[in-house]
């Protein structure tokens, strides 16, 4: 144990002997110079605690800080997490049923193959694929526009629009449906004119 350091008033209190030794004097100095050695250590002693207090207090402030931000950002991040797995899983269950009714639209497009038709059911033929092709129509859509709405928010990929009236019916334009109704017409505008020959002749040889 270390010393007891003894009171300063103590140290002063000498006999008259005491005082007229140097050998005595010269101990109460080496005396005097050990204990403020002492009490240097023990001052460096209590700094050296005090700052590892201080560093220990501003750690633990540091981590109930930490604790608390950390505690408030993850449970607000798990709310939105779930929130958008919900809508994630909602989004992929429609683009699911879309895939499906697209796939079965898009072979019953393709089963369509006028060159396999009845001349004699010609107009029935044509009337049941325009129904297949107004049907998918139809169903595109509804579909994108259901799509539309979830791409807008989330800035995803659009599907084509729907073609205009002009272009409907197989991917059509115009002057391709002007063509095909000349050339169901030509029958009639060849019996028109000849027709008009045989009037025309008749009238003009009296008959």
């Amino acid at each position: 144990m270390p010393e007891k350091i003894r009171p300063i008033e103590q140290m002063l209190e000498l006999s008259e002997e005491e005082s007229l030794s140097p050998e005595h004097l010269d101990s109460q100095v080496q005396k005097a110079q050990d204990q403020l050695l002492q009490l240097k250590r023990q001052q460096d002693q209590i700094e050296k605690q005090k700052r590892e207090l201080e560093e220990l207090s501003r750690k633990q402030e540091e981590l109930e800080r930490g604790r608390a931000e950390m505690s408030d950002k993850l449970t607000r991040s798990l709310v939105v997490v779930e929130r958008e797995a919900y809508d994630a899983q909602k989004r992929l269950e429609q683009l699911r049923a879309m895939r499906e009714s697209f796939g079965q639209h898009l072979e019953l497009i393709e089963a369509i193959d006028p060159k396999s038709w009845n001349p004699a059911d010609l107009h029935k033929e044509l009337s049941r694929a325009l129904s297949t092709v107004e049907g998918a129509r139809v169903e595109f859509g509804q579909q994108r526009s259901r799509l539309q709405g979830s791409d807008d928010a989330e800035g995803g990929e659009a599907l084509p629009e729907i073609a205009s009236d002009f272009s409907r019916g197989g991917g059509r334009s115009l002057f391709q449906w002007i063509k095909i109704g000349f050339a169901f017409s030509l029958p009639l505008i060849v019996f028109g004119f000849i027709a008009l020959f045989l009037f025309f002749w008749m009238a003009s040889t009296g008959w």
